[in-house]
């Protein structure tokens, strides 16, 4: 029922909610959307959007912890000799994520991190060296596998992984019946030999869902972790693409072509820009590539808040100019199909000797080739860091720091879940619910871990 309520997100709210919602005035928008709810004048497909909106309000303002004072003083403490008239500048600009909440300025609790990751001009004023080690590591790891990769024909991989997750003490009820979903590896395309080696409480339920987990219902113990360890196979084969051999085509047995709603549509704005990327050009690789050269070359990357608060990611990205790494998958994945070139998710985690984090890609399909994988947001840091050989490489080819988890996107899980889910859309953190209430992120504490990796022969 959830995944077919999303696609009202497409219709706009009335004028007077958008107003309030504008201001920040949280509480008379509840009131507001309430009353309409409860009027049954109202289309029925309005007042599913409504209801939608009142949940989607609940998880925006905990997004943006910092006023103004408090978001100079971070900055400052941050960045060598940085002042109000920069932060000013750097609003006006687009560059931090803010709402106004009840009528003041409020800023995304990553907006700091956005800036240090995003904008190599500050590099040289950021005062601790440490919050650019990680990206100086994961650049150099990256260029080091890319070289392996073209040098060998491809790379392969096994890792071990940890996941777990337990419910907050203050949210935990004990006795209660709980369903909890961990994402797994999805054997298919790159990821071979996945293998479960242990998981509890208890031995739960693998499926083979579009989005693939591990499941466990039971009454919830007070020192319940729910957990899975397992391991599994990354093979990333090398792909020289010559346009002249490319050749159009459709996989059978995929819907990789049509509409998603709410994010996967061909609104006006969708159709500009694919006319716009598209010129006079048909062959689907170049098409393809030229989605890709106008995603990592004009946006930036930036954190944002739950996907859930937006009504259409790829209109926020072609609107904003910004995103994080599912938004600029499903901007190349709704451009792509737009353009009538097969394209579909990808998601799990970026599974690297240096680091386990959350992570989204796209993959599109080309004779005589097949399904080629495509990061554009690592395409995007690549050429706004000045390196156009990772740049490239992120068109048709992929590192084997990847888990697969899911292979579409706003795909159900098995076995289902009653409640809404703390994201209706991707699976990489896991969910959990109670018989009468869904939790939400902030409900819980989760933990991802590496805990062995090898290199493998091709």
């Amino acid at each position: 029922m959830f995944y077919e309520d999303l696609k009202v997100l497409s219709i706009p709210l009335p004028e007077d909610l958008l107003k309030v919602k504008g201001y920040g005035d949280y509480a008379r928008l509840r009131r507001m959307l309430d009353l309409r709810i409860a009027d049954e004048r109202l289309p029925r497909d309005l007042r599913t959007r409504l209801r939608l909106e009142r949940r989607m309000i609940e998880r925006i303002p905990e997004a943006y912890p910092h006023d103004t004072a408090a978001a100079l003083e971070m900055l400052r403490d941050a960045l060598e000799g940085f002042t109000a008239a920069e932060l000013e500048d750097f609003i006006d600009a687009g560059k931090v994520d803010f709402i106004y909440l009840n009528g003041e300025m409020r800023f995304h609790r990553l907006f700091l991190e956005t800036l240090i990751k995003t904008r190599p001009e500050l590099a040289p004023r950021v005062k601790d060296p440490d919050r650019l080690t990680y990206k100086q590591a994961n650049f150099a790891a990256l260029d080091a596998v890319a070289r392996e990769i073209k040098q060998n024909g491809g790379a392969a991989r096994r890792w071990h992984v940890r996941h777990e997750l337990r419910v907050k003490p203050e949210y935990r009820r004990i006795g209660a019946e709980i369903l909890v979903h961990l994402p797994l590896p999805v054997e298919y395309d790159c990821v071979r030999n996945f293998r479960l080696m242990d998981c509890g409480p208890g031995s739960g339920y693998v499926s083979n869902a579009d989005q693939r987990t591990i499941a466990f219902r039971k009454p919830l113990a007070e020192d319940d972790v729910f957990f899975a360890e397992y391991t599994f196979d990354v093979h990333m084969a090398y792909h020289d693409l010559d346009p002249a051999r490319a050749a159009g085509g459709v996989p059978e047995g995929e819907d990789c072509l049509g509409e998603q709603p709410p994010h996967i549509s061909f609104t006006p704005l969708i159709r500009s820009v694919a006319r716009e990327i598209a010129g006079e050009e048909t062959n689907p690789l170049l098409l393809a590539r030229r989605v890709y050269d106008f995603l990592t070359t004009r946006p930036i990357y930036s954190f944002v808040r739950s996907y859930f608060s937006y009504a259409n990611l790829p209109e926020h990205m072609l609107s904003a100019m910004k995103g994080d790494c599912g938004i600029f998958a499903l901007s190349f994945i709704a451009l792509c199909r737009c353009l009538g070139v097969p394209a579909r998710w990808q998601s799990g985690l970026y599974c690297a000797p240096h680091d386990v984090g959350c992570h989204d890609w796209a993959q599109f399909y080309c004779a005589p080739w097949g399904w080629l994988p495509v990061d554009a947001s690592f395409g995007n840091a690549a050429w706004h860091n000045g390196d156009t050989a990772r740049w490239d490489f992120y068109f048709g080819n992929m590192d084997p720091f990847r888990l697969p988890a899911a292979r579409a996107f706003q795909a159900p899980f098995d076995p289902p879940k009653r409640h809404l889910r703390a994201d209706p859309y991707d699976n990489q953190s896991g969910e959990a619910e109670y018989a009468d209430e869904g939790l939400l992120s902030r409900h819980l504490d989760e933990r991802c871990a590496l805990l062995d990796w090898q290199a493998l022969p091709l």
